[in-house]
């Protein structure tokens, strides 16, 4: 994948459309980027049927590509149609950037920026007012805008020594081992009714459910294959967790490994019930956990944190693409009245004054001639939005400027969301 230089120019092929037929060929470049380990006949064939063609671009060189003429596929990306929460619960069209890279032989001649621009302004045409990714390299998208949004939570937890304290109702959760191809739309529907509640949780379109049942045994490391448990109050679905347990001996006993892939509930006791259950799974010391929410309860559930080993990790980056109307979708926890200096080289159609009026409520954000009261670029607006990276904060970095007194405060508190935003699942 490229990285940010100074030296972009001198691309010989404008990005165009992908057509079907060269979806091997073009997704075969994607790998290739990434390494070239081939991935398995189920993941390619599943990715194949996910890819939405039409909202996927390519730079070819030296001849048309799949017309047998010869030509080279030497960049790619793609941009799901994604509805993605915001805080007050609304569901905004947002695009999923995915599957970008440039061949290792063709970087700084301004093809990333090349498919980045047409890309832009393909969202733009198709009115979706955010671009989400995320970033296997975060130094590359700030340029175009990006600004990191969402935080996730890898934690270590040696449950040899550490103990969970329960709220109250956990015991009446019951819990069963089912397979996970038979419940997957039991586990679906948890799923979509915890996504307005969550900034930044993607509603699933048809057919990526089936992603999380992928289990190529290249994949697990050693471990089982996909486990799950179903979490039932009252006759209920409330929750579920899938995982794998990865077996491992020393001359101490068992010492193996859960490895939770995900974990869902609809109340706090079924959260907690799950939790405890794979706490405490037989011949297994550690719980290997990714991507959780930054704010989740089983942080201040444990006897000792510190040996949970919690670390903190970037996870989705957010580009304003319409700042009135991005800014006008979400809810505000406390009244802002604010005009933002906006910069926006890479998207000019953003760069001015902007009022926002809001509250809890809703809010509306329009071009105005009054003097600013904050200034700063696309970037901070895209860290800021979803409520997880306070203004403040950014202000503190030198990265957001008040022009106005007491502006920054405000406007930061407002900006705010009791919910950390999170992001369950990469694309």
């Amino acid at each position: 994948m490229e990285r940010p230089t100074s030296e972009d120019s001198g691309v010989t092929a404008e990005p165009r459309v992908l057509r079907r037929d060269e979806w091997d060929t073009w997704y075969g470049t994607l790998i290739r980027a990434f390494s070239g380990v081939p991935e398995s006949a189920e993941v390619l064939a599943l990715y194949r049927e996910l890819t939405q063609v039409d909202r996927s671009i390519g730079v070819w060189e030296g001849g048309s590509g799949g017309d047998g003429e010869g030509g080279a596929c030497v960049g790619t990306a793609g941009a799901f149609a994604f509805g993605m929460t915001v805080p007050g619960g609304a569901r905004v069209p947002a695009a999923g950037v995915t599957m970008v890279s440039v061949a290792a032989t063709h970087r700084r001649r301004g093809v990333l920026t090349s498919m980045m621009r047409r890309q832009l302004d393909d969202v733009r045409a198709w009115g979706e007012p955010l671009a989400v990714l995320t970033a296997s390299e975060p130094a590359i998208y700030g340029r175009f805008g990006y600004g990191a949004a969402t935080f996730v939570l890898n934690a270590e937890i040696d449950t040899s020594r550490v103990r969970l304290s329960v709220p109250a109702g956990t015991d009446d959760v019951r819990l069963r081992y089912e397979e996970p191809a038979d419940v997957i739309d039991a586990c679906e529907e948890v799923y979509a009714r915890l996504v307005p509640g969550r900034p930044g949780m993607l509603a699933r379109r048809p057919g990526w459910e089936r992603l999380a049942l992928l289990d190529p045994e290249s994949g697990r490391d050693g471990a089982s294959p996909l486990q799950c448990v179903l979490a039932r109050r009252g006759g209920e679905v409330t929750g579920y967790a899938r995982f794998r347990v990865r077996p491992a001996w020393g001359p101490e006993g068992p010492k193996g490994t859960v490895v939770l892939d995900e974990l869902a509930g609809l109340d706090p006791a079924t959260e907690a019930a799950l939790w405890r259950f794979l706490f405490g799974i037989d011949l297994t010391s550690t719980l290997a956990v990714r991507g959780r929410p930054v704010d989740e309860a089983w942080q201040y559930q444990v006897s000792d944190v510190r040996r949970c080993r919690p670390e903190l990790r970037d996870a989705l980056y957010v580009r304003l693409v319409d700042v009135g109307a991005a800014l006008a979708a979400r809810t505000y926890q406390a009244p802002v009245d604010v005009v933002f200096e906006v910069e926006d080289a890479f998207c000019p159609w953003n760069a001015g004054r902007w009022r926002l009026s809001g509250d809890a409520k809703g809010a509306s954000c329009e071009r105005t001639s009054d003097p600013a009261d904050l200034a700063l670029s696309v970037r901070e607006l895209g860290s800021a939005y979803l409520g997880g990276v306070s203004l403040g904060s950014l202000g503190a970095a030198g990265r957001v400027r008040e022009v106005r007194g007491g502006a920054l405060a405000a406007a930061s508190v407002g900006f705010g969301s009791d919910v950390a935003p999170w992001l369950p699942h990469g694309f």
